[in-house]
């Protein structure tokens, strides 16, 4: 059966690929981006079924209003993806003020505003889909990521926090945490802060780390997202890419160990 699905920072890399496999299959997709132009192909090959909206998500009115929109449109919205975000790439200190705000205020709080926007249009049709893309970085962090690593693990908290609150309404949350993708996301969709030489140690060793091979190919996420949207039972976390869950069961396995080791001194802190 056609869905029709709510896709923000569809004007590239995941959000285009993925808009254009719904509309490939036949489901009905709004697709919001910054600049609409970029949607003009979609457009011209899928005509009707999918509407293009200009969308901030950082505008907190405007976001209700291209929900409002959609919902007038085609009737009903039975997926939301949350997409739209970018990368900071910057050690904590050199991250001005700024720039931390900037990174948390599209991450996070845009997220937040299109989730709370689509909520009474979801509750009122007892049904619906809410996915946020968020990151392996959000479970687990690189250097030179700060920032972003923080909006991350914010949207893995938030999201969670959500799936239990929502879930007597007939709504599914889940959270999408890919790894490392040869999109343009740490090219022309990021930003980077102003350099400190004391840091160039770090971020060597950080770009040694990016071989090739950790990068997985962006169009094969389509059929692990297409299955996602059409589960009866859709996991709250769901991975993309192959080198995710290794890393992070490596780094849990650290973690417990670490906190096994000050159990004592932990327990003790309780007071009785």
């Amino acid at each position: 059966m056609a869905k029709t699905i709510f896709i923000t920072g569809a004007s590239r890399g995941f959000g285009k690929i993925w808009a254009e496999a719904f509309l490939k299959r036949g489901d009905k997709v709004i697709a919001t981006a910054r600049n609409t132009e970029s949607l003009n192909d979609l457009v011209a090959a899928y005509g009707d079924a999918i509407l293009p909206i200009q969308l901030d998500v950082n505008n907190r009115d405007q976001v209700f209003a291209a929900i409002e929109q959609a919902k007038q449109h085609f009737g009903t919205i039975d997926v939301l993806i949350n997409n739209a975000g970018y990368g900071l790439f910057g050690t904590i200190e050199e991250t001005s003020e700024q720039e931390a705000r900037d990174q948390i205020e599209t991450n996070v709080f845009g997220l937040l505003w299109v989730t709370q926007a689509v909520l009474p249009v979801m509750r009122a049709q007892g049904h619906g889909h809410i996915i946020q893309v968020s990151s392996v970085l959000g479970i687990v962090t690189l250097p030179v990521l700060g920032l972003y690593n923080a909006s991350k693990f914010a949207v893995e908290g938030l999201t969670e926090t959500l799936a239990t609150e929502v879930k007597g309404f007939g709504i599914n949350v889940s959270l999408i945490e890919p790894n490392g993708f040869a999109t343009d996301w740490a090219g022309a969709s990021a930003a980077s802060t102003t350099p400190m030489d004391v840091y160039e140690p770090v971020k060597a060793a950080f770009q040694a780390g990016l071989t090739d091979d950790i990068f997985g190919v962006p169009e094969a996420t389509a059929d692990a997202v297409l299955k996602l949207v059409d589960a009866d039972n859709p996991p709250l976390r769901l991975f993309l890419g192959k080198v995710a869950l290794p890393w992070v069961k490596q780094v849990y396995a650290g973690r417990i160990a670490e906190w096994e080791a000050w159990d004592e001194v932990a327990s003790a802190a309780h007071g009785k």
